[in-house]
Formats: C-alpha cells, sequence, structure tokens
C-alpha cells in the first residue's frame, strides 16, 4: 500500500483505513503535519509582503527624488587667484574639490572598498550577509555595529540629511527604511561606478575637507590620484571617524587602523600581496598637510571680494557653488607689501609708544608651560620671520629664556636693546607669551632672536597698475586677525598735503608753471560768516617770502598752496578734484588746499595714477573674471578709461612732483635711483600720515595713523608722512624694482609733443607747456 501511495495509487484519505500498518499511519501524520507548517510559512510570507508593502507604500511618497543626482553638483569651494593662476583665498561651507572615478588612485578606491564594503560590486544595495552577521554580532555582544553598504552611506549623506542630530545620524528604524530603499533605487539608477565616485566625493575626511580629493590635499598636500599605498590606506582609514582619526590630532590611532585593520582587509580581498601589507605597514604616518589651510597672503584684498561675490551672487553661491574668480593681484608684491608695512609699523610703534607688557600669561590662564603650544609653531621658522614665544625663565642676572615650540632661545640685553631696559625682569615674567623676531636660523631652528611687539599703531598700502587700474597688491591693517576693517578702501580720512598736487594741476592748466611765484608770509583770511579768520601756517612756523610753485611743492609750503587755491577759485578746485575721482561733494573752502578733503587711500592712489598715465584716470578693480564651477563665464571686467586732464599738464605736474623725491619733503627715496615722483602728506597735529608716488608703471599709496583720530606721537613733534608713510612706501618700491626684469635699464617718463625743457640759471631742467616757457631760453632736448 505504500507503494501504491508513493506512486499515486492510493489518495491521501486513505491513508486513515484501520488496516494500514503503524508506519504509514505515522506517515500520515507527519503529512498533516508538513500541510500546516506550509500554510503557516504561506500565512507568514504573505503577512511580512503585506507588512513590507505597507512600510514602502508609507514611506514611498515620501522619499527623495534619486534623479536629483543625475545633475550632482555637492558645494564645493570659491577660489581666488591671483595673476600667476596661485590660490590666495577660499570660501566654502565644506572644502570640496570634485573629481571623477579616474582620477582617484586605483589603490585609493581598492582601500575604500576593502575597509567598507567589499562586496560593493556584487550587492544590489544591499549586503544580507552583513546585516545577518551584524545583528548576531548586536545579540552576543551587546553592541551597535555598522552594516551599511557605501551605497546605503550614499543614501544616507545625499538625501537623509534630517536624520542627522549633532553631526550624527539617529540610529531609527524609520530611518534605516528610508536609507535601504534610497540604496535600491541607486543600485537600479546609477552604475557601480558613478556610485562609488558620489561617495568618494562626499564622504568626510575631517578639519573641514570633503571628499577623497580633498582630504588627500589636506593630509599629504597631493592629488587623490598621486597617493601611495600607505597614504590611501591612511585616508581609507579615516573615513571611519575622522574627528577621532585625524593624523593631526591622533597620530597612533590613525597609523593603528592603517595598519591592523585597512592594509589587513586589503591583502585578504586580494588588492595586494600580505607582503606589500606588511611593507606598507613599516612606514612610517607621514602629512604634509597642514589642518587649517594657510591663511591668505591679501586677507583684505579677498575680503573686499568676498562682499562683492557675496552681495552679487548671493552667499549660497559664494560658499556651495565653487566660483572660480580671477583677480589683478601679484603676489610677489602683496608679499612686499605684507612686509614693508609690517616691519614700518613696528618701527614706528617702537619709536612713538614704548615698550607694552605682554597682555596674555599661559600660567595665569591655569595652562601648564610645557605643554602650551600654538598653531604657528607648526610651521617652518626662517631668519626674519616674527613669531610668539612663552617665556620660560627670568633670572635675576644673566638672559631670559622663551620656548618656540620645541625650541629655547635665549634673549640677551641687546635683544630687547630698543625698550630702554636694563633687565629682562622688567620687562616680562615666566609665562608671557611675547613676540620675538628671529635674527639667525639654522635648518629650521631658531639661533638669535630679538624681542619684538605687535603695534597699536594701523597702516595700509595700495599698488595700482598706471595703464589699467588693476590693483596689484592691498593691505588694509596690521593685523586681519586683529581687525577687518579696511584703511585701504573703508577709512575716509584727510588728505593732508596729499592733496596739493590737484591744486596745483588746477593751476598749470590755466597758465601758472613751475616758475610761477607765490610769496611765502603770514596771512589772514574771512572764513565766511560768523567764522574766525584763516590764518594757515607753515609746518616749520617759518615763511620764506617769494617761492616758485616747484619750491612750494618740493617743500610742501602751505601758504602758496592757499595763494594758489585764491587765484584759481575754490570751485574750480573741487571741480577738478572731482576729475581726478574724489567725491563730488567737497565744499569749496580755504582748508581746502591743505587737505581737509576726506577720501579712501584707493581713490587717492587712483587719482595719483593720472599723472603718470598722461592725464587718464583709469578705475581701479580686482577682478577680471569670474566662472561658474563649468567654467562659464559670470563676469568679465576691463580697463576703464576717463579723461582727467590734459597730457601735457599731467607730465608738468610728474615732472614737479619728481623733484620732490630729488630735493624735497621725499628725498629719502632718491637713494633707490629709480624714476619715482610722489608727495608726502601730513594731517593737522600729525593724526594721518600720507605718502603716494610713482614710478611709469605703477602708483603706490602709502597711509600711517590710528582708527581714533590722536597724534601719531606729541602733538607737536609728532610723526609725519616723511618719517612714517615714506619709509614703508621706500621698502615696497625697492622690492618692486627686483621683481622687474628691466630694472638694469628703468623706464622713463615719455613727454608728449608739446613739452617744452628749458635750462635755467641755476642749471635744473625746467618742463613746461610749449608757449609757456620764458622767453629768452633755449629749449633742450627731451632727455634729461
Amino acid at each position: 500500500m505504500a507503494l501504491l501511495y508513493w506512486t499515486g495509487g492510493l489518495k491521501p484519505s486513505t491513508m486513515n483505513h484501520p488496516d494500514l500498518p503503524p508506519p504509514l499511519r505515522g506517515r500520515r501524520v507527519l503529512v498533516r503535519v508538513a500541510r500546516q507548517a506550509g500554510f503557516i510559512a504561506l500565512f507568514l510570507m504573505a503577512a511580512l509582503l503585506g507588512t513590507l508593502s505597507g512600510v514602502l507604500f508609507a514611506y514611498m511618497d515620501d522619499l527623495p527624488q534619486i534623479s536629483a543626482l543625475d545633475s550632482y553638483q555637492p558645494s564645493t569651494i570659491t577660489r581666488l587667484f591671483a595673476r600667476d593662476g596661485q590660490v590666495i583665498a577660499e570660501f566654502a561651507v565644506e572644502r570640496r574639490v570634485v573629481v571623477d572615478y579616474d582620477d582617484i588612485a586605483p589603490v585609493l578606491r581598492q582601500a575604500i572598498l576593502a575597509s567598507e564594503d567589499a562586496d560593493f560590486e556584487q550587492h544590489f544595495g544591499l549586503s544580507m550577509s552583513r546585516i545577518v552577521i551584524t545583528a548576531i554580532r548586536d545579540i552576543l555582544y551587546g553592541q551597535r555595529y555598522g552594516a551599511s553598504t557605501i551605497t546605503q552611506q550614499v543614501a544616507r549623506m545625499l538625501f537623509l540629511s534630517e536624520y542627522m542630530r549633532g553631526g550624527v545620524f539617529e540610529r531609527s528604524f524609520e530611518r534605516k527604511i528610508r536609507e535601504a530603499i534610497v540604496a535600491v533605487q541607486l543600485e537600479k539608477r546609477y552604475t557601480k561606478r558613478e556610485i562609488f565616485t558620489f561617495y568618494a566625493n562626499h564622504v568626510t575626511m575631517g578639519h573641514g575637507a570633503y571628499g577623497v580629493e580633498a582630504g588627500a590635499r589636506l593630509y599629504f598636500d597631493k592629488s587623490a590620484k598621486d597617493v601611495t599605498l600607505e597614504e590611501a590606506a591612511t585616508l581609507a582609514a579615516i573615513v571611519q571617524t575622522p574627528s577621532r582619526l585625524s593624523p593631526f590630532v591622533n597620530p597612533a590611532q590613525a597609523r593603528a587602523r592603517r595598519d591592523n585593520y585597512v592594509l589587513a582587509r586589503m591583502a585578504e580581498e586580494g588588492f595586494i600581496t600580505r607582503e606589500a601589507a606588511a611593507a606598507a605597514a613599516a612606514r612610517p604616518l607621514a602629512v604634509r598637510g597642514q589642518p587649517t589651510p594657510d591663511p591668505s597672503i591679501a586677507p583684505y584684498f579677498a575680503e573686499d571680494i568676498r562682499k562683492m561675490l557675496e552681495q552679487k551672487y548671493t552667499a549660497d553661491a559664494l560658499y556651495h557653488a565653487g566660483l572660480r574668480v580671477n583677480t589683478t593681484l601679484d603676489v610677489a608684491l602683496q608679499r612686499a607689501a605684507n612686509l614693508a608695512v609690517d616691519r614700518g609699523l613696528r618701527r614706528v610703534d617702537k619709536r612713538r609708544s614704548g615698550y607694552r607688557r605682554p597682555a596674555r600669561n599661559v600660567l595665569a590662564e591655569g595652562l601648564r608651560l610645557d605643554r602650551f603650544t600654538l598653531p604657528r609653531w607648526s610651521q617652518p621658522v626662517q631668519a626674519g620671520d616674527i613669531v610668539p614665544a612663552v617665556v620660560t625663565a627670568v633670572p635675576a642676572t644673566g638672559n631670559a629664556r622663551a620656548r618656540i615650540g620645541t625650541y629655547t632661545v635665549e634673549l640677551p640685553p641687546d635683544a630687547f636693546a630698543w625698550t630702554r631696559r636694563r633687565s629682562a625682569a622688567d620687562l616680562f615674567k615666566v609665562g608671557d607669551l611675547i613676540e620675538v623676531e628671529v635674527r639667525q636660523a639654522r635648518d629650521g631652528v631658531p639661533q638669535a632672536v630679538a624681542l619684538e611687539q605687535a603695534p597699536e599703531l594701523e597702516g595700509a598700502l595700495v599698488a595700482i597698475d598706471n595703464r589699467t587700474g588693476e590693483i596689484r597688491a592691498m593691505v588694509g591693517g596690521f593685523s586681519f586677525d586683529r581687525s577687518k576693517f579696511n584703511r585701504a578702501t573703508q577709512a575716509r580720512r584727510q588728505l593732508g598735503s596729499t592733496f596739493k598736487p590737484i591744486v596745483y594741476t588746477t593751476a598749470v592748466d590755466r597758465g601758472f608753471t613751475p616758475l610761477s611765484v607765490f610769496v611765502d608770509e603770514p596771512i589772514s583770511l574771512e572764513a565766511g560768516p560768523n567764522q574766525p579768520l584763516y590764518e594757515p601756517m607753515n609746518y616749520d612756523r617759518k615763511f620764506e617770502g617769494p617761492v616758485t610753485l616747484r619750491r612750494a611743492l618740493e617743500q610742501s609750503r602751505n601758504i602758496p598752496a592757499v595763494k594758489a587755491l585764491l587765484e584759481v577759485g575754490p570751485p574750480q578746485v573741487v571741480s577738478y578734484a572731482a576729475r581726478f575721482g574724489f567725491p563730488g561733494n567737497i565744499p569749496p573752502v580755504l582748508s581746502l588746499a591743505l587737505g581737509s578733503v576726506e577720501a579712501t587711500l584707493v581713490d587717492a592712489t587712483a587719482a595719483y595714477s593720472v599723472f603718470p598715465n598722461q592725464g587718464v584716470r583709469m578705475t581701479p578693480y580686482a577682478v577680471t573674471t569670474i566662472a561658474d564651477r563649468e567654467g562659464n563665464v559670470l563676469e568679465e571686467n576691463r580697463p576703464v578709461a576717463h579723461e582727467a586732464i590734459r597730457a601735457d599738464t599731467a607730465f608738468v605736474m610728474t615732472h614737479l612732483l619728481r623733484g620732490v623725491i630729488q630735493r624735497g619733503t621725499g628725498a629719502a627715496a632718491a637713494a633707490l635711483n629709480w624714476p619715482l615722483a610722489g608727495k608726502t602728506g601730513t594731517v593737522d597735529d600729525y593724526t594721518d600720515t600720507w605718502f603716494i608716488g610713482f614710478d611709469p608703471d605703477i602708483t603706490v599709496g602709502v597711509w600711517v595713523g590710528y582708527d581714533e583720530k590722536k597724534p601719531i606721537g606729541g602733538s607737536s613733534n609728532g610723526e609725519t608722512g616723511a618719517t612714517a608713510a615714506l619709509p614703508i612706501w621706500i621698502d615696497f618700491m625697492r622690492a618692486y624694482m627686483e621683481t622687474r626684469s628691466d630694472r638694469d635699464m628703468p623706464p622713463e617718463f615719455e613727454p608728449p609733443g608739446n613739452i617744452a625743457f628749458v635750462t635755467l640759471d641755476s642749471g635744473l631742467t625746467e618742463a613746461f607747456i610749449n608757449g609757456t616757457q620764458p622767453r629768452g631760453l633755449a629749449a633742450v632736448p627731451a632727455s634729461e
């Protein structure tokens, strides 16, 4: 009967017959149980499918649009480039450099796959084996382990940011379901290469860097396509927890994960041999980048552009869209400007303000002296650098000692001689944070130092190309960290004698010549209704009697300038000032001759560039092109010219201003032995000091003063344009001359055709607009 049953000869109902033998009756029970189990399994499967369908139905309408990745444009860095292509500033919320799959070194791709998702090429977005294994480990060890594939991580990073709490994704059933669904959808729509590229461009690398390209540059100062095996393993090791495993934060842990996990996994997966893994693990963890980007060499310049970009293109475009901004900045000149302003302000501050005790003491802050560190100490130290140091010993006799990073330096009395104190104990105490200038260094180790201090004084410098108006260098203050206020573009200060060339330009354009005479004598003038008499004085409080226009300008005599103003009329001078680009609301008052007008340094410098540029004023500008991340040009700027004065008038004024440097208040610059012209400026009570000068190609302006209007030094013997601003200008121009390939054959100021040169009885060759030269004097060739 059993045979009949198994071959289909008996129906199942006959299995209940009492005449059947016991074995067959047992079979009947098993069949019944199997049938019931099958029904239960079918029921459970239907219930599971129903539940899954319900879950999918519940979340499907609320899932993100995966197709948005078709035009994937992650947040990238907006970069500012100098004229030579060097990056001078970056703006971003996430410092990311987007790369293609082939721009990632194969060894880096393998390191990430081995450590993060070895089955990436086989699974459909979810790894069922990893889910089961992880669940078992969670149960056995009571700890939560990650089971997310790379695809799930992409889903989480790009589409589920609402589940992030305090920088960490919350562990919830809802988030896991959404993540799984999105991961499967990603696998259906995109190739494995595309998904991996999404991941590689979005993964967090620490210290504000996102993506493997930014990570490679951050830690190894190279591209992701150029990393070595051990570097690739390090980057893959960091991915898990960058805040804890960054080599800058915990190099020991970073190396341990690199060697013990990533390299081992690469060998297990067959990406490398065990010998190669062992060799890579034996190499030290060597980082060549730094945790924070280098500060911009032109922070004030960059900040002005940043504000313009934010206003014109929105903050979202600035910090996320990856704009490419080409600027007019010359890196070499900017470095020269930074150094000239820094050293110049320190000189004046030490001369006028004296020594000030350090504002910070490490021990007073409850910090340990031996463990105290500063970011600057992680950078190389060279002779000429000014760096922070912490005082470690101040003996009653002998040299004080200070620490710069791991190096100890001594401060003998000659290192602080400028303070006029004999003992270091009169200057500082242990724990004080001071500044020192490294006078000598060997192999990056400071050997000899001198005491320094940050000045309270402020200053600014602007350099403008005469023919284009392009800003080549800009310094807006002593320290951008101390104050972001740009004194080159935002501060409107009285010009003092720097305005006198505008007065004399007006006069020359109306027939006056370098030989026109003004009487330098006491004067008393009506200043207006209910106003006291206007009685200007010269700087030296002396009077020279009859003086030529040339001497009056070279020696910056005040009385002749006022008389020249009276001759041409204050309204005419105001009109000419507008031509030079100064604001049009200048009151036509007598004090205008002595520079009561206020202007920014960049406007004043651009005004002076009219003289060497044959009377044409170029609008100063800092940006040449702005492009989006795809290279599409959004904006392009070109030189904008304005006819300000006649070319012959401009040349006569240039010739006069050359005399300021050859014989006048700017004579200190004559030692440069270069075709130069310019004018000093000092405001009443020594509150503002200026020097603006030029050669045939570039115009440079310098301002020195306090933000608060107060004297630089004493109110009766303070600093002047010649003593405070001019030395900074000279330092910059000396460095500028060194950058020129034609420094052995200096350029010349080219006279227009209607300029007549006449040799005077004094032997001086003077320039006149043809027809205005004195009669009876022969013209000479224009080769003076």
